[in-house]
């Protein structure tokens, strides 16, 4: 946000018009009752430069390389505040693909024969491999990789699929900003007495070789991963991407009365006839109508061309030590990203995930391969999703900066259109029909009924409830793919891959597979 927008809404003093879903856990971390040192550095950012964006507070928060959660923070797993899906359950790990895929793979004669335990995305991404004609290079560039847990499965994969990948040149490139992950993560996949290669100032900042024998590099930003015939990995990244958030102004200044009667200020007359008028139908982008049961007039509301506003983070004139969400007075460079069509009244968009997916799709498009996004999230429906995690439970997002983990639900309609028809895209779809596609409740029925102690049992019952209840991930975890276009019309990605003689195979989890 510019300096003139700045000094505006320093200057304006408006109250908080809206009030954000402020979750609270009604547990908050012993730092909710003391200034962090977070805080300390908000509020001096905010009282010298006025209100900052959700955006900019976001960013302070995970990333801030002195105070940032994601910086100093081991969040992940039981004693962290949240857990993800490879650490949920065995089962998203461990999915056979189709009878067909195993049969071209020369892996294994019958699957009563054979223990291959595969993780899910590792099967994806071998089978997408597979179709695009086999290159003689395969290099996954995982985004975010948290502890390490889920590259370690598909490594896994790529040691019991020795046959299929015998030829290929496999490496690993994991883009982390968090040296404390970063180092968690080698301790995951490497042999911890192979000496790793460290240089802060590279853009490889670290390299090493896995238990497998394969390399593996870190970088900082996906832009200083090496181009090529690549396949990309996001899981739960997109998520804790700062985000810009938007509200609709529900007053005087921007919505007015036109219906048979002299145009007005929206607040002198939502009585009418001295009775309040009721809503019977609500289109955000352009009007709201109202009917008033007395005398049977239909007065609508009408959106002016300045009904936006940004949301932005203040210190709360009235308690010195806490912070509150305002509305800016005047347009902001950030609503320049708003479509004209909106139809909902409050929105959140994410410049930086923007970014990432024409990076990804660029690369895609120039070299091949392809990219998997699995996240929280939705198809352009919902409004106000960002919320904070402490101790696995839900905290108000202004308490305690800089303790809790901040996240804000994906917009995949807004990645589809940032990708501006370079790539392919498939999705969103809820994990539920992803892992079902994959055959998961095949693969459970394996792992029942290998399970020799009850308890064991329970656990994986448990495991696939969390996956797959609709009212847990099964419906709100979504997978959403980057494509080549010929991938979907036949014809190999990469230069040297051998030419493909069958049409192209349907995409692995976004369509339902044929079982042998």
């Amino acid at each position: 946000m510019n300096a003139l927008v700045r000094r505006c809404v320093a200057r304006a003093g408006i109250p908080c018009i809206w009030r954000g879903k402020c979750f609270s856990s009604g547990n908050e971390p012993a730092e909710s009752s003391r200034v962090t040192p977070m805080l300390r550095h908000l509020m001096y950012k905010i009282k010298s430069t006025g209100p900052i964006t959700v955006a900019e507070y976001m960013k302070e928060v995970l990333t801030n390389p002195a105070k940032g959660y994601y910086v100093h923070h081991d969040m992940l797993g039981d004693k962290g505040d949240f857990i993800t899906s490879p650490e949920i359950s065995q089962i998203f790990g461990e999915v056979i693909p189709n009878m067909k895929t195993i049969e071209e793979m020369n892996v294994i004669d019958t699957w009563e024969q054979t223990e291959l335990c595969s993780s899910l995305l590792g099967v994806w991404f071998v089978s997408e491999w597979m179709a695009s004609g086999k290159g003689t290079a395969f290099h996954l560039v995982e985004l975010g990789p948290g502890r390490g847990t889920l590259a370690a499965d598909i490594l896994r994969v790529f040691s019991q699929l020795g046959a299929v990948l015998k030829s290929c040149d496999i490496s690993i490139h994991l883009v982390e900003v968090s040296q404390k992950l970063s180092e968690i993560q080698a301790l995951t996949l490497t042999e911890e007495k192979v000496a790793l290669e460290r240089d802060a100032e590279s853009l490889v900042y670290m390299k090493g070789v896995t238990k497998s024998g394969i390399p593996v590099s870190w970088y900082r930003d996906l832009k200083d991963v090496p181009k090529g015939y690549s396949f990309y990995l996001a899981h739960e990244f997109f998520d804790v991407l700062p985000v810009h958030k938007f509200q609709v102004l529900l007053g005087k200044s921007c919505l007015w009365l036109t219906k048979g009667l002299k145009t007005v200020p929206v607040n002198i007359l939502l009585t009418h006839c001295g009775i309040f008028m009721t809503m019977i139908e609500k289109q955000i982008s352009t009007r709201i109508i109202f009917s008033c049961e007395r005398c049977c007039k239909f007065l609508v509301l009408v959106k002016t061309p300045h009904g936006w506003r940004e949301v932005l983070v203040d210190v709360d004139p009235q308690a010195s030590d806490k912070l509150r969400f305002v509305l800016a007075p005047c347009a902001t460079p950030a609503e320049a990203f708003i479509q004209r069509d909106e139809r909902r009244e409050h929105v959140e968009v994410c410049p930086d995930a923007g970014v990432i997916i024409q990076e990804l799709s660029q690369r895609i498009a120039s070299n091949g391969g392809a990219a998997l996004i699995a996240d929280y999230g939705h198809d352009g429906t919902k409004t106000d999703t960002f919320r904070g995690f402490y101790g696995h439970q839900l905290h108000d997002v202004l308490v305690a900066p800089g303790t809790a983990d901040l996240t804000a639900d994906v917009d995949f309609s807004y990645l589809r259109r940032m990708a501006q028809g370079k790539v392919a895209s498939l999705g969103p779809v809820g994990q539920r029909t992803f892992l079902k596609n994959m055959g998961i409740d095949v693969r459970l029925k394996v792992l029942l009924d290998k399970a020799g102690e009850p308890s064991m049992k329970q656990q994986l019952l448990r495991g696939y409830d969390m996956l797959m209840n609709p009212q847990k991930m099964g419906e709100r975890f979504n997978f959403f793919a980057l494509l080549p276009h010929q991938r979907l019309h036949g014809g190999s990605q990469e230069r040297n891959a051998r030419p493909s003689k069958a049409p192209s195979a349907p995409v692995a989890g976004f369509a339902e597979l044929v079982w042998q």
